[in-house]
């Protein structure tokens, strides 16, 4: 049976299938540092995108500017996201040798996606 591969939205959601545990995974291991990494990404990058959009105009900061910095912003959430995975190790990595601490270990994820049930001790 020759299977054609999907297109369209169909590519994404093939996609996502296979990188979802993937990321899970990543939240599950870096928890809180992952979601910081993600909102310092996300809002240097509006700032960025309001300074140089206010920057090249008549120096009047509005609503506009802001909305035009947000609009760019969400064009670059791939790349952002990418930025994330990639960046989390290192941020937590710093975090944990900063604190004196040993990273915690995440429990494995199953087929399902999910962490495992625990077990009463």
């Amino acid at each position: 049976m020759d299977e054609t591969p999907p297109t369209g939205f169909g590519r994404v959601k093939a996609w996502w299938s296979r990188n979802s545990v993937k990321l899970k995974e990543h939240f599950a291991e870096y928890g809180r540092i992952a979601i910081i990494t993600y909102f310092t990404i996300f809002f240097a990058t509006v700032a960025g995108f309001a300074i140089a959009i206010g920057g090249s105009g008549e120096g009047a900061w509005a609503w506009g500017t802001l909305g035009a910095a947000w609009l760019a912003t969400k064009a670059t959430q791939p790349l952002r996201i990418g930025a994330t995975l990639a960046v989390t190790p290192v941020v937590a990595a710093v975090w944990h040798r900063l604190r004196g601490r040993t990273p915690p270990v995440a429990p494995p994820i199953t087929e399902a996606g999910e962490p495992p049930a625990r077990t009463p001790d």
